[in-house]
């Protein structure tokens, strides 16, 4: 005989699950989440980079918050969050990987957004071990020094133009941002190009070269990913 309880206990675990699911399934709550993985921000920050109201991203984090996907602690006359801890941002890592096989408007988006091969992208990396290139973080200073690849200089994208004398001439300097999705690294190599710089672009960022875990004794690693 099938014991009621134990069936009740069983089918409340998927309710359990969905209230992750149902904290991440919009692209407000998402794009707040992927700002989290570079590292702990205020709401005013979080609404600044993301574009949204203070107020609504509040909203939103406060949802999110509820479902325990991050955690927030006062500072003053502010309130900074952070990811509840690094599963959270694998589990982002991966749903948008899933995004990446399943649904073909996403490669539209990675074409438009320069992804690159996975040969090219794996020459670059191998560039960036062997010291040949120069890395340049074009994040805010705030993400920069929460987390970044080893060997990185920071600039901010919105200060490149007025400090291109602080880079070396003599060799390839390879921009990155926050990851896939983020428009600034590119941009950042075409300001450095039209200076007369031998520019490229890293189409990964930190959250996807250097567990969550392991992020402040970081090394560059090699990443399989494929380029679809």
């Amino acid at each position: 005989m099938i014991n009621n309880a134990r069936r009740r206990s069983a089918l409340a675990h998927y309710g359990e699950i969905a209230r992750l699911g149902k904290a991440m399934a919009s692209p407000v709550r998402l794009q707040l989440l992927d700002l989290l993985r570079q590292g702990p921000r205020t709401v005013e920050d979080l609404a600044g980079a993301s574009g949204a109201t203070v107020a609504n991203s509040s909203r939103h984090l406060q949802q999110m918050r509820s479902a325990r996907l991050v955690t927030a602690a006062r500072e003053g006359r502010h309130v900074r969050y952070r990811l509840a801890e690094g599963g959270v941002s694998e589990a982002f890592g991966m749903l948008r990987g899933l995004a990446e096989t399943l649904l073909p408007e996403m490669d539209r988006l990675r074409r438009e957004l320069g992804a690159l091969e996975a040969p090219e992208r794996e020459a670059l990396l191998a560039d960036l071990r062997d010291g040949r290139s120069t890395l340049l973080d074009v994040r805010p200073a705030g993400e920069f020094e929460a987390g970044h690849l080893p060997g990185a200089r920071s600039i901010p994208f919105d200060q490149l133009p007025a400090r291109l004398d602080e880079l070396p001439r003599d060799r390839p300097v390879v921009a990155y941002c926050r990851g896939p999705y983020c428009p600034l690294a590119l941009d950042a190599a075409e300001i450095l190009t039209r200076a007369g710089f031998r520019a490229r672009y890293l189409d990964l960022g930190v959250p996807d070269l250097v567990p969550t875990r392991t992020r402040r004794r970081a090394v560059l690693h090699r990443t399989t990913r494929k380029s679809r």
